[in-house]
C-alpha cells in the first residue's frame, strides 16, 4: 500500500481575481452650463482679469516643472491654449461670471487692446513738450472726446490698473534666457570633457626626441604644411544638436503662435456672427413694437370715432 497522502483537488483552485481599479478622476465638465449673454459688467471683468493672472502664474511653475524632470523623462507637456481658456472659465463660473471659454477669450482681446490703446495715449500725454499743446488725459475726457480720438470709451480706471499689473506680473515670470521657456539642452549637444593629459616622458626619451625632430625639422617642413591643412580640413566640429533643436523650437513656436491666431480668428468671427445675430434680434423686437404701437393707436382712434359717432345719434 502507498503511503502517499491524499490528493485534494480543491487546492488547485485559483484565487479570486483581484477588483479592478478606480477609474480617474473626470475632467469638471461643462455639460448643462447656462452662459450668460450681452455686457459684461466690471465685476465680471475683474474676475477674468483675477483668473488670467492666476493661469499665469500656473504656467510659470510648470515651466520650472518641466526643466527640473526632463532627466527622468518625465516631461510635463504644457498645456495647449483650449485646455488654459478652459480653466479660466472653470475658475470664473465658480466666482459667479457665467462666461464661456470662447467668451472669455474674445473678452481678454478686447481688453488688450483697449489697454494698449490707452497705454500709448497715456505715454503720448507725458511725452508732450512746451512746443505742442498738452494732450488731455484720457480720464480726464468724455465718452464722445475718447471717441473722437480713436481711443476705446468706456475703459475704467479699475480694469486699466489690474491690467497694468498682470502684464508687468507676466514680464517678471518671463524666464531671462533666450531659450524657449521649457527648452532644455540636450546632452549631446554638450562638448565632450578634455581627455586627461598624457604622463610624462623619462629624461632620456625627451632628449632622443629633441634630437630627432631637430634632425627632421629641414626634411619636413615642405610636406608639414598640407599635412596641416589637412588635419584641419578633417578636424572635427562641435556638434550642432544644440542649433537643430533651437530651429526645432521655434517651428514649433512659429506653428503654435499660427494655430493660436487661426483660433483667435475664429474667435472673433463667432463674435461678429453673434453680434449680427443680436442686431437682427433687436431689428426685429423693435418692429414688433412698432407695429404693436401702431395697432393700439389704430385701435384707439377707431375707439374714438365710435364714441363720438354714437354721442353725435343721442343728440
Amino acid at each position: 500500500m502507498s503511503s502517499d497522502p491524499p490528493i485534494h483537488h480543491h487546492q488547485n483552485h485559483l484565487p479570486p481575481p483581484l477588483p479592478p481599479p478606480p477609474p480617474p478622476k473626470p475632467f469638471p465638465t461643462t455639460i448643462g452650463r447656462e452662459y450668460r449673454k450681452g455686457n459684461w459688467t466690471l465685476q465680471e471683468t475683474l474676475v477674468l482679469i483675477s483668473a488670467k493672472k492666476l493661469d499665469d502664474e500656473r504656467r510659470s511653475r510648470g515651466v520650472i516643472t518641466t526643466t527640473t524632470t526632463i532627466n527622468n523623462n518625465n516631461i510635463d507637456q504644457s498645456r495647449t491654449a483650449e485646455l488654459r481658456w478652459k480653466w479660466v472659465e472653470n475658475y470664473c463660473y465658480e466666482r459667479g461670471c457665467e462666461r464661456s471659454q470662447n467668451q472669455c477669450n474674445d473678452k481678454w482681446d478686447n481688453l488688450l487692446r483697449d489697454y494698449k490703446k490707452v497705454r500709448d495715449y497715456q505715454r503720448c500725454v507725458s511725452s508732450d513738450g512746451q512746443d505742442r499743446p498738452r494732450l488731455p488725459s484720457y480720464w480726464t475726457m468724455e465718452k464722445h472726446e475718447r471717441k473722437e480720438k480713436g481711443l476705446p470709451t468706456n475703459l475704467v480706471c479699475e480694469v486699466y490698473d489690474a491690467l497694468t499689473d498682470v502684464l508687468n506680473r507676466r514680464c517678471s515670470l518671463k524666464p531671462p534666457s533666450s531659450q524657449p521657456a521649457g527648452a532644455v539642452t540636450p546632452l549631446s549637444s554638450c562638448p565632450p570633457p578634455p581627455p586627461p593629459p598624457p604622463p610624462p616622458l623619462p629624461p632620456a626619451a625627451v632628449a632622443l626626441g629633441t634630437s630627432v625632430s631637430a634632425e627632421t625639422s629641414g626634411d619636413s617642413a615642405g610636406p608639414s604644411e598640407p599635412d596641416t591643412k589637412k588635419r584641419r580640413r578633417n578636424k572635427p566640429t562641435s556638434p550642432g544638436g544644440g542649433s537643430s533643436v533651437v530651429r526645432g523650437a521655434t517651428v514649433l513656436a512659429q506653428t503654435l503662435l499660427a494655430c493660436e491666431e487661426r483660433r483667435e480668428k475664429r474667435h472673433r468671427e463667432l463674435l461678429e456672427v453673434e453680434e449680427r445675430r443680436l442686431r437682427l434680434e433687436e431689428h426685429r423686437t423693435e418692429v414688433h413694437r412698432q407695429g404693436i404701437s401702431g395697432l393700439i393707436s389704430a385701435v384707439n382712434s377707431l375707439s374714438g370715432a365710435i364714441l363720438a359717432l354714437v354721442s353725435d345719434r343721442k343728440q
